[in-house]
């Protein structure tokens, strides 16, 4: 089979090299084998050609996080599997068996139908980004109506989903962007103000939009210096979610003040949460998708070629929302591309 494979530690473009003759993945215990037909390409798959994420596995390797594809085999203690169903799941990237290849492995707990008119392109984007702002705010922000959110890097994959969730969930939301060219998707998918992360003032622009209370939560997959702005501009009480670090660094708490300023830094990771959690988070968040008020915010479908110069642009911040790559050519496209 064919097959990305990082084979050192650099850039992508010169990382990545592809294999034609790659060994097809053996399924284990907790997996299920599957046709890859599109992937989702998200930062920690940069993050891994640069040996810069604490799950890089040893190398060689093949990453890529989010899979939609065709079961075709599964490991012994699974069951209820069935050859040729369509499923979206979270693959077992850390052991280097990732949907960056025609094959790969599934973790059978994360592994979930695809809605029938739902697109590869979309499926192969909605798991990780979808669960994980549906996890920070209703599960682990609790995040009421009326209350304002802030998502910092609104426009990025994670960002435009917790924008949506945000909007479903019954808060104002407020949105931040590194780039002016992304304000226009933070604002289609429900944003009532976008502000400009990189200005000196944006802890004041914050609280100027908000009455000078503050966000009650803030959503950031960014961490670095931006993590330190939004402890300048949370509310009383508020919770600030960390998600991420797309800056290179996780922001770093000071106790003195989120004691004096009475706030919560809240860790967030969609690991962790058994197959009935899952099941029911996705119910939900397939509801709000069918409805029209969650959709995949899909930038482009990629052609499988182009994989290391996708990369190139995700980790210098050159996309809106997801990149989906069509591994198998009969992929299907995104209904809306944002």
């Amino acid at each position: 089979m064919r097959a990305w494979q990082t084979t050192k530690a650099g850039s992508p473009r010169d990382v990545l090299k592809l294999n034609e003759n790659a060994p097809s993945p053996m399924p284990r215990a907790g997996t299920v084998r599957l046709r890859v037909l599109c992937a989702g390409i998200g930062l920690p798959d940069a993050l891994m050609c640069q040996a810069n994420y604490a799950l890089t596995p040893p190398l060689p390797f093949t990453q890529g996080q989010e899979v939609v594809g065709r079961v075709v085999d599964w490991g012994a203690d699974v069951d209820g599997r069935r050859a040729g169903d369509r499923v979206m799941a979270v693959t077992s990237f850390f052991t280097g068996q990732g949907s960056f290849a025609e094959e790969c492995l599934a973790l059978d707990d994360f592994c979930l139908p695809v809605p029938d008119d739902m697109t590869d392109a979309e499926a192969a984007c909605f798991l990780i980004p979808g669960h994980t702002a549906y996890i920070a705010l209703e599960t682990r922000a609790k995040l009421a109506a009326g209350e304002t959110l802030l998502v910092l890097a609104g426009a990025s994959g994670t960002g435009a989903a917790a924008i949506q969730i945000g909007r479903v969930l019954g808060a104002r939301v407020l949105a931040s962007v590194g780039d002016p060219a992304k304000a226009e998707l933070c604002r289609s998918l429900g944003a009532e103000v976008v502000l400009d992360h990189h200005a000196a003032d944006f802890p004041k622009q914050v609280l100027a939009a908000t009455g000078n209370r503050g966000a009650d939560v803030i959503f950031d997959p960014v961490g670095g210096d931006l993590f330190t702005k939004a402890t300048q501009c949370i509310a009383p009480e508020g919770r600030l979610l960390a998600i991420g670090f797309a800056s290179g660094r996780w922001g770093q708490a000071d106790t003195a003040h989120l004691v004096m300023r009475n706030y919560s830094v809240v860790g967030v990771i969609p690991s962790g949460y058994d197959r009935v959690f899952k099941e029911r988070a996705q119910k939900r968040l397939l509801e709000w998708w069918r409805a029209g008020r969650l959709r995949v915010a899909v930038d482009e479908l990629v052609p499988f070629e182009a994989l290391p110069e996708a990369l190139e642009r995700l980790a210098t911040n050159r996309v809106k929302g997801k990149l989906a790559l069509a591994v198998d050519r009969k992929a299907t496209q995104p209904s809306k591309v944002a």
